[in-house]
């Protein structure tokens, strides 16, 4: 237990054990960034592609009109989003925190005096978990605390309320209430798999594009012999510079390739199915990182598919998220939210294409219900809603829509209201 504001808290942890002191990220931020991020091709790839296109949105203000999303609009209160620090745009923010989320599963934020944004180094923060009632079950974020350069550095921890931090996290950690899990743990086996079919690889070559000798030699060669005919043997036959050279053996001594090449062992299939894996946890399709299976089923058609897989199942949540996430590091306008912005990305022209056909097609639907008696406002609200029962009518069909005495006298040329402009037999 301790007091804050007056007020006791009874400390849990992750999984809500009383008498922890908070939530840490687990030890393997700096592993994620030295094992995953910098050392494997496949990897850096589906980030590289997460991130180019994560950081390309920006964020507005957006009306909520009768709990419908409106317009989107800006204002200056949007300035630390647009320059979060320092000769930085929002795509800088973007990608530190894509960065942050793909390595340790969470992004922490905090605006300083001088509205500007300063990332917090994930392994650094602990998230303080409470509850005024001491039960687990009332547990909620009462502060974050931040300890400069880690638990070793011996720093005093800076403590931040939970309105002053930005907390984006995208798969929640089953055995953590607040904190979130990166995708590259549930992959480590497969990136280690990879890993391991590099070196594979890289040995192949350098042992002369084969796995293994097997050489037997005389029996009555002395020990001394031995080593000194095994020494001019590897310098003459190993390494790739001596691949495909002719083996000559004196007499007595037999050699035997053992092992196999890479095509008994389908070493392309082998190492496509961990690439192919390691893109469906990072939601990337493979097509969309260049991988080789990806690459197989490289169609126009396939290509689009897969790009608005990528858009819409993986992109627009995680933007959305964190939109959600930044509104605290804004004063957001009464009837508002804050939103992302989508329109000028080139990667989603197609989609905005799209959007313009499905409009035109509502336009045409509109105009054909108040052609059929519909009110106007009640037409344009079901087609936008998706509720036909929101329709009203006039009560007036076809050529009924205008009432009696609206429409100029046979004979006459009228200015649509009734009025005669001239008479009939004017020409």
């Amino acid at each position: 237990m301790f007091q804050f504001g007056g007020l006791p808290y009874g400390v849990v942890q992750s999984g809500g054990t009383p008498g922890q002191d908070g939530e840490k990220i687990e030890a393997n931020f700096r592993g994620f960034v030295d094992g995953a991020y910098r050392s494997n091709g496949v990897v850096f790839a589906c980030m590289a592609a997460r991130q180019l296109l994560f950081s390309e949105a920006r964020f507005q203000f957006q009306a909520l009109v009768k709990g419908r999303p409106g317009d989107l609009y800006g204002t200056p209160e949007l300035d630390p989003l647009q320059e979060p620090w320092t000769g930085a745009n929002t795509g800088d923010l973007l990608t530190a925190a894509i960065l942050d989320y793909d390595l340790a599963g969470n992004f922490y934020a905090v605006r300083r005096p001088g509205g500007k944004i300063r990332r917090l180094r994930p392994d650094w923060v602990t998230i303080v978990a409470g509850s005024l009632s001491g039960s687990e079950i009332d547990t909620e974020v009462i502060g974050y605390s931040y300890q400069p350069g880690g638990p070793a550095s011996g720093a005093d921890p800076i403590v931040l309320l939970p309105e002053e931090v930005a907390h984006f996290r995208a798969y929640p950690d089953p055995l953590a209430r607040f904190r979130g899990i990166s995708w590259l743990g549930p992959i480590v086996g497969e990136i280690l798999g990879d890993k391991a079919a590099i070196q594979h690889k890289q040995n192949f070559f350098e042992n002369g594009t084969k796995l293994g000798y097997v050489v037997t030699l005389d029996s009555t060669m002395s020990p001394e012999k031995f080593d000194t005919w095994v020494a001019k043997f590897k310098h003459g036959h190993e390494g790739s510079l001596n691949a495909y050279k002719t083996l000559f053996l004196a007499g007595g001594a037999d050699v035997k390739t053992v092992g196999a090449d890479l095509k008994q062992v389908d070493f392309k299939q082998v190492q496509g199915a961990g690439e192919t894996r390691i893109c469906a946890a990072a939601r990337v399709p493979a097509i969309i990182v260049g991988v080789s299976e990806g690459l197989e089923s490289a169609t126009y058609s396939n290509y689009g598919q897969a790009r608005r897989a990528f858009a819409d199942l993986t992109m627009r949540p995680m933007w959305r998220n964190m939109a959600g996430s930044l509104a605290r590091l804004v004063t957001v306008p009464p009837g508002s939210r804050l939103w992302y912005d989508d329109r000028d990305i080139p990667f989603l022209q197609e989609d905005l294409k799209d959007e313009a056909e499905i409009q035109q097609s509502q336009a045409i639907t509109i105009t054909t219900l108040v052609r059929e008696g519909f009110t106007w406002d009640s037409a344009v609200a079901a087609v936008t809603n998706g509720d036909m029962t929101m329709l009203k009518h006039t009560g007036l069909f076809s050529v009924q829509l205008q009432e009696p005495g609206a429409i100029t006298a046979p004979g006459e040329l009228g200015n649509g209201n009734g009025q005669p402009l001239l008479p009939a037999s004017t020409s």
